[in-house]
């Protein structure tokens, strides 16, 4: 991959750990978008990446947001709404991914960078302040995160933090569930590639189907929601885990389940 705003480095285990370098703030714009569509195709696409680990090269700003400069333009032939849908679609695609994913969190996580952040599966949090405070500039959040903050914090706390724009720290965030974690900034990647390195490890195939059934159960009515979970059942014994992993249980041994598997 020939990526501009992101570097990648590959540790044990399939661990992959993506630095998102696009000074001087990280603004979520145009090069860093469509770095993250390039990196999302290539870990649907290649087996050996097992999980993901996002942190940033800039020690105060994780990711600063969407380009407040286009924002203010009064140019009719902008079309936000499209501009919305672009983004979401991406940040769509991220929350999908067949892998776990897994934000480092030192520095500020606002607005889009706290959409990004939303749209993993884990957050582990040292430095800085998360939230969505888009209202503050009398927008709202446009990439997902009026519905993923909700679904995650529910709607009373949702409204409490976006209409007032909030910036909580790491502890406060990990009170309400936001993040997954609170930790010392300086044990923020160590920790996040630790956890990542015991996913890696796990039936992967398996964690993609049930990140996909768990979607369903976020999305769907219950009987839709049921179908995508039988598929999905279904879907375990053509990955060649279950295989392995029922070996395992009688021969009583841990389970190896690093090896390729069918990409779902």
């Amino acid at each position: 991959m020939n990526l501009e705003t992101m570097t990648i480095e590959k540790l044990d285990y399939g661990v992959h750990v993506v630095t998102i370098n696009n000074p001087p703030a990280n603004t979520l714009n145009a090069g860093i978008q469509q770095d993250l569509v390039q990196l999302i195709e290539e870990v649907e696409k290649n087996p050996a990446i097992r999980a993901i680990v996002f942190k940033s090269a800039n020690p105060k700003i994780f990711i600063a947001g969407a380009d407040l400069g286009t924002m203010g333009s009064s140019d009719e032939n902008v079309d936000f709404a499209e501009s919305s849908k672009h983004v979401q679609g991406i940040f769509n695609r991220l929350e999908a991914l067949r892998v776990p994913t897994i934000a480092a969190i030192n520095g500020h996580a606002l607005g889009g960078g706290c959409e990004f952040v939303l749209a993993c599966d884990f957050r582990i949090m040292g430095g800085g302040t998360i939230g969505l405070t888009e209202a503050s500039l009398g927008l709202l959040p446009g990439a997902g995160g009026t519905q993923r903050m909700t679904r995650l914090v529910g709607g009373a706390k949702a409204r409490e933090l976006m209409y007032l724009s909030k910036r909580l720290k790491a502890e406060e965030a990990a009170a309400i569930g936001l993040i997954t974690e609170a930790a010392a900034p300086e044990e923020v990647e160590e920790k996040a590639i630790a956890f990542a390195t015991s996913l890696a490890q796990s039936a992967i195939g398996a964690i993609g189907l049930i990140k996909k059934s768990i979607l369903a159960a976020e999305e769907l009515p219950l009987e839709q929601g049921l179908l995508v979970e039988r598929e999905a059942f279904a879907k375990t014994f053509t990955t060649g885990e279950v295989n392995e992993g029922i070996r395992a249980f009688f021969e009583k041994r841990p389970p190896n389940f690093l090896k390729p598997v069918t990409n779902q």
